[in-house]
């Protein structure tokens, strides 16, 4: 298969460009259309000689995306995307507005590996890894269908991030170029459900995004339950890997917690998690669970939310309760793409 243009970095592709007999500067050119301008072809390329473009069309491709279901909320604006990939497979990114701008949260995988009982994206199994190309298409597809600049990205979506680990860290890397999309790498957040070996990588690479963990219960015996991946790192050698990360990086990690009825919400559960999380630089966000179709489990009651989180504020540990965005579209990624493939449509 010909290379995927958009996950060459400058340098690759400087050297491409002299091996096919083309002059340097030519690269930059090219580059510049491919990451900051975010063509999709090319055709577009309009500064670039003809002979130029069909050299690169013979040897590269844009192994991009396109939208095959768009969702927009009618409370918030919070916009869905499935999008269909060059092999028919499917992957989902959403797009929601703040205050301070737009924000993405991408793909990483197609499918899941990790098995998280209260997560859709695992439904249907692992397909593949996402190419740092792909996941740079989700956001370049989106600003173009939108309008818009998105200068705020998570990865948070279908997928373990760390699980594909190379590809999310070019990605990462072609994203925050000052010669393309130049977005900060303080407003790129990465999600993990605790891949240990992972988090030391990405500590001793001191990129200073922020870290947030799926954590989703205060001990083994809830959470080797519902995340699997907790039997192979559990819970004292996932906080620890937290920690080396914290000092590493300096930077405070945010502690994912879903709240889910009769099963990690008790006042004991809140006890034992800020027993656990006690001189930890970090902040704990609860969100309410989701309510999968495939999945059986309810969100805890608004009271219980509130309970659980003074009970934490108490103790010394940051905790806020996610505002629902999109939750008239269902928002939350893995959904979508798991109603695509029970359906065939």
């Amino acid at each position: 298969m010909p290379k995927d243009i958009r996950a060459l970095t400058i340098e690759e592709l400087t050297a491409e460009i002299l091996e096919m007999g083309f002059p340097q500067f030519r690269a930059k050119q090219i580059y510049s259309w491919v990451q900051e301008k975010c063509v999709s072809s090319f055709d577009e390329m309009t500064n670039v000689p003809e002979k130029l473009r069909t050299a690169l069309s013979e040897k590269f491709s844009f192994y991009g995306c396109k939208i095959n279901t768009k969702l927009v909320s009618k409370l918030d604006g919070t916009v869905k995307y499935l999008f269909e990939l060059y092999d028919g497979e499917y992957i989902e990114s959403v797009v929601m507005k703040y205050k301070y701008g737009y924000s993405i949260c991408v793909s990483s995988q197609v499918g899941c590996k990790m098995g998280c009982t209260f997560c859709a994206s695992a439904i249907g199994g692992f397909v593949r890894q996402l190419s740092a190309g792909e996941m740079l298409s989700e956001v370049f597809t989106a600003q173009r269908d939108l309008g818009i600049k998105i200068n705020h990205l998570v990865l948070m979506g279908t997928g373990e991030p760390l699980d594909n680990f190379d590809n999310v860290m070019r990605f990462i890397e072609l994203l925050t170029d000052e010669k393309g999309q130049n977005m900060s790498i303080r407003h790129i957040s990465l999600s993990t459900c605790g891949i240990v070996p992972r988090i030391y990588d990405l500590a001793d690479r001191k990129l200073g995004l922020t870290l947030s963990v799926s954590l989703h219960a205060p001990n083994n015996q809830i959470r080797s339950k519902s995340m699997p991946v907790n039997v192979k790192y559990d819970i004292e050698e996932l906080l620890k890997a937290c920690r080396y990360y914290e000092n590493i990086t300096g930077r405070r990690i945010s502690f994912e917690y879903a709240m889910i009825r009769g099963l990690n919400d008790s006042d004991s559960a809140a006890e034992e998690l800020a027993s656990r999380l006690k001189g930890t630089l970090c902040h704990v966000n609860l969100i309410p669970v989701n309510n999968v179709r495939e999945r059986n489990y309810e969100k805890s009651s608004q009271e219980r939310q509130k309970r659980f989180a003074e009970i934490l504020e108490k103790s010394g540990i940051t905790a806020t309760v996610r505002r629902t965005l999109g939750s008239d579209i269902n928002a939350s990624c893995g959904q979508l793409r798991a109603s695509k493939r029970k359906t065939g449509d």
